[in-house]
């Protein structure tokens, strides 16, 4: 498999094996599907973990820890996160500090490469689109931010829990623009990279996000980036194989699928699915170091290796995409 630039890490696989599959946060899987993915994974060159606790409650991290069982982790990177939010109490290193130890025993490890802020970033007194009543939870405030979270990152760092740490690329865009541009700024940076430019459901903070935005000022300021939802939710595949939430919190991303009728119909004239070809558009996308897979099983996994073996989409096949949603 192709190895990429990442600055923290020196290289990585183009391709990711995230937690999100794992955890069965994107449908039902077994315990020991999970396994022999996470295995399949390694066996083709995949060299970086992307989980969190709240994949599966903590099922993906213990999955990944079963797997890693007996296997040398010497060329291995783990990515985890923390939904820091903002605490009432300011104790923002107690919190994450307990969350990582958690994770630690999850994995079965005693430290990790990077560490992700999990909350979305906003300034002090934003009010959130959707979920404001939630925002200390859901949301870190530019002030908690840069007055806790960055320097209980740095303690964590000095006492040897995590070599890095990073943010989400998602929730208001002056605040994330902000903080890129901070004497501070993360050490890398997940951002969402799909043909459709959409957050779908996990955009909640604003009704009008755009990941191109954040996505190019990461490429300008050359902060590493770990592309996220290349498929979007699943909206980018043939088929939503997942029964829509209850409460309807995952609507747009149903909505998304609808909408990409056209990128479906445009992979079958190309003779690809539309998986593949959504995988491959974020592959193509400059400065990308990796693309971080919610895949659940071998099946999903091996659709995404062969994506990648295929290489690059040419810059006409990029642009074709792009127009595609830019002119409706």
């Amino acid at each position: 498999m192709e190895r990429r630039k990442f600055k923290p890490f020196g290289e990585l696989s183009a391709l990711t094996l995230g937690g999100g599959g794992l955890g069965q946060v994107w449908g039902k899987t077994s315990r020991e599907e999970a396994l022999e993915t996470v295995a399949m994974a390694l066996d083709h060159g995949i060299n970086h973990l992307d989980v969190a606790p709240m994949y599966g409650r903590g099922e993906a991290e213990s999955v990944v820890g079963e797997a890693l069982k007996g296997r040398s982790v010497e060329d291995l990177y783990i990515t985890t996160k923390c939904q820091i939010g903002t605490p009432a109490d300011h104790n923002v290193y107690e919190k994450l500090n307990a969350s990582l130890t958690q994770s630690f025993k999850n994995l079965g490890m005693e430290k990790v490469n990077l560490l992700l802020m999990h909350s979305q970033l906003i300034e002090d007194d934003y009010e959130m689109f959707r979920f404001n009543e939630h925002r200390e939870k859901n949301a870190t405030t530019l002030s908690c931010y840069f007055d806790e979270v960055i320097p209980a990152f740095e303690r964590l760092k000095k006492e040897g829990k995590i070599d890095h740490w990073g943010i989400g690329g998602i929730g208001q865009k002056e605040a994330l623009l902000t903080a890129l541009n901070h004497e501070s700024p993360p050490a890398a940076v997940q951002c969402i990279v799909n043909p459709l430019n959409s957050a779908g459901a996990i955009a909640y903070v604003s009704e009008t996000f755009d990941p191109l935005v954040i996505l190019e000022e990461c490429q300008n300021k050359d902060i590493p980036i770990l592309a996220i939802r290349a498929v979007q939710a699943g909206a980018l595949t043939a088929a939503m194989d997942r029964q829509p939430h209850a409460s309807g919190f995952d609507a747009k991303d149903f909505d998304d699928f609808l909408k990409a009728a056209p990128f479906r119909q445009l992979a079958q004239e190309w003779g690809e699915s539309p998986a593949s070809l959504a995988h491959r558009y974020a592959l193509s996308v400059p400065k990308v170091s990796s693309v971080i897979l919610g895949v659940k099983n071998k099946t999903e996994l091996e659709e995404c290796l062969k994506a990648e073996t295929m290489g690059k989409l040419s810059a006409d096949e990029t642009v074709a995409l792009d127009n595609l949603f830019y002119q409706q």
